[in-house]
């Protein structure tokens, strides 16, 4: 049931959207235009878990109570933290639930180490990295500008902020940074809001709950306790923090428009979404309420136009259970468009940007069957077989594990997913023999990108909900060239946040975005990737670095990544 003030706006909604959709039908030969078959005998994902010594477990609490906590799982971060040119992952464990005396497996959160060969060291006692808390979700960026990636812990208690001292340790500085928010914060990135040169954090709230104000929900009558619908909890507001250059943050939701007075927030997204001017915008998927979309005004100032723009509610004018957010260029018109993972029986949903506005159109891109019966959480569009247009990966995963009582054709341990583009953002899905490892039923959550060996083929790591996380590797024998950035900032902030890649070849042209942060409750790897094709050259390459300044690039050589300084000419890695 829609919320009251939203009955009209939401009426107009099913019109709009749905008319919008009918409208943009694909002809026949964008139909008939088959996604690239995976191109390895195997499945285009081998799981590699074992070889690369990664051994994370994670735990929940075991309760047996179903408290809704236990079952949102956690996320990772990809971060080079050594600055070795190689890309290393924090994992989050959760661990006993705050309020309670239940007995759990021993766990702590992870850092581990790429040692450049395929396998990763456990270096978190070294690193000084264990943290606190309930993990839920974690962003990696440099907030303080020395040129170290650091990070953020989301947890359901006190969040806490490790500063990355630059000589292989962390140091918990969440006290004096005034980051400590204690509410139930599940996904956040790091952005520069104004752009000043120093990273914000904007912080994703969902429920307000503790073990305290636990619901017993399920049948009860029968006996059967199952875990609640969010609608038993009120929200959890989300909160800005803005950066004020001396390694402190101070509130400023008010301040700055970021005011949240209903959204039970899970994803986010932060991109130049509106107006492409240059400002970064904040997309928040809510479960069961309206998603939002913060417009940056400028000046540190923000908006709230998520119903105006499209993109608030589906093409029913329904809201759904919004959990993951995936930003990217789908269609690659030079607009960032929109992806949210949301319940089973509620589809994901797909909204495309035209720089000023959104189209839902889900169903035009082929995503209403195959992500009808599944429940996403981790959502990450990248270039899987690097023919220059993104794919979509989703980590699948009830949040019920008696889910099948209740609707015989869901389940609670569900396969990923990978989606293949046309170039013309219609989408198919490849069957389990074609994506290899990841169709093993799993109660999947946060999922990151992470080139972990440098080879220029997208790689997936995927945590699961009470379960080992899994690293996934890339072997796709047919793939395309490619080329990738790390880009680092002068005048703008050092890890270049915000910065957009315009890359012109002979099929087109692609953009992407350095983004710290979203998805759901994880960071991706923070380098920009382009896949190419048969493209044997780059040509041309327009960097536009937070703050407005432009630099123009190329030609480059491909199948390689490069560093590029703010203002300077690039150095291959």
């Amino acid at each position: 049931m829609l919320l009251p003030r939203y009955a009209t706006l939401a009426a107009l909604l099913v019109i709009f959207c749905a008319c919008s959709d009918q409208s943009a039908t694909p002809n026949s030969s964008e139909l008939a235009k088959p996604a690239a078959a995976a191109p390895s005998a195997g499945g285009l994902f081998a799981d590699v878990t074992s070889a690369s010594r990664i051994d994370f477990v994670h735990h929940a609490g075991g309760s047996g109570k179903k408290y809704i906590v236990e079952t949102m799982g956690a996320g990772a971060a990809v971060l080079d933290f050594d600055s070795d040119g190689y890309m290393d992952l924090y994992v989050l464990e959760s661990g006993r639930i705050p309020g309670t005396d239940t007995v759990v497996e021993p766990g702590t959160n992870k850092l581990y180490r790429n040692r450049g060969d395929g396998s990763f060291d456990d270096v978190t006692e070294k690193a000084h990295a264990v943290g606190s808390g309930y993990g839920q979700g974690v962003i990696a960026g440099d907030y303080d500008n020395d040129g170290d990636a650091d990070l953020y812990l989301l947890n359901f208690g006190a969040n806490v902020l490790l500063r990355n001292n630059g000589d292989g340790t962390f140091a918990d500085v969440t006290a004096a940074a005034g980051v400590g928010d204690s509410s139930w914060s599940v996904s956040g990135a790091f952005f520069d809001a104004e752009p000043d040169g120093d990273l914000d954090i904007f912080v994703v709230n969902y429920l307000d709950f503790t073990v305290a104000k636990h619901r017993p929900c399920g049948k009860l009558t029968e006996g059967k306790v199952s875990t609640c619908h969010p609608d038993v909890y009120r929200h959890s507001a989300d909160r800005f923090y803005r950066n004020r250059g001396d390694g402190t943050f101070e509130d400023a939701s008010a301040d700055s428009g970021l005011v949240d007075v209903d959204g039970k927030g899970l994803g986010l997204g932060i991109a130049d979404f509106v107006g492409n001017d240059g400002l970064p915008d904040i997309y928040v998927a809510n479960d069961s309420t309206p998603n939002q979309l913060y417009r940056n005004l400028g000046g540190g100032k923000f908006e709230e136009q998520g119903v105006w723009l499209g993109c608030s509610h589906n093409d029913d004018g329904k809201t759904e259970a919004g959990m993951g957010v995936a930003t990217g260029d789908v269609n690659n018109d030079g607009n960032i468009d929109v992806y949210v993972t949301n319940l089973s029986m509620e589809t994901n949903a797909l909204y495309l940007g035209s720089g000023e506005e959104f189209t839902y159109a889900t169903r035009i891109a082929g995503l209403h069957a195959p992500t009808l019966v599944n429940l996403g959480f981790g959502n990450n569009l990248t270039d899987f077989d690097n023919d220059g247009d993104l794919d979509i990966f989703t980590a699948n995963g009830h949040v019920m594990d008696d889910t099948q009582d209740l609707n015989e054709i869901t389940r609670y341990r569900q396969p990923h997913q990978v989606l293949f583009n046309n170039g013309k953002a219609v989408f198919t899905e490849l069957s389990a023999a074609q994506k290899g490892d990841v169709a093993e039923p799993r109660v999947g959550r946060g999922s990151v990108v992470i080139d972990y060996d440098n080879d220029g083929r997208q790689d997936m790591f995927v945590m699961h909900n009470i379960d080992r996380a899994r690293l996934f590797k890339n072997q796709s024998a047919a793939s395309g060239h490619w080329i990738g950035f790390s880009l680092k900032g002068i005048q703008c902030n050092r890890a270049a946040v915000g910065a957009r890649i315009t890359l012109q070849t002979t099929q087109g042209t692609q953009v992407r975005e350095v983004m710290a942060g979203g998805s759901y409750a994880s960071s991706n790897d923070p380098r920009l990737h382009f896949g190419l094709g048969s493209e044997s050259s780059i040509q041309k390459l327009t960097i536009r670095w937070p703050g407005g300044s432009v630099q123009e690039l190329g030609p480059l050589a491909i199948d390689r990544y490069w560093t590029v300084v703010e203002g300077s000419a690039p150095a291959a890695r």
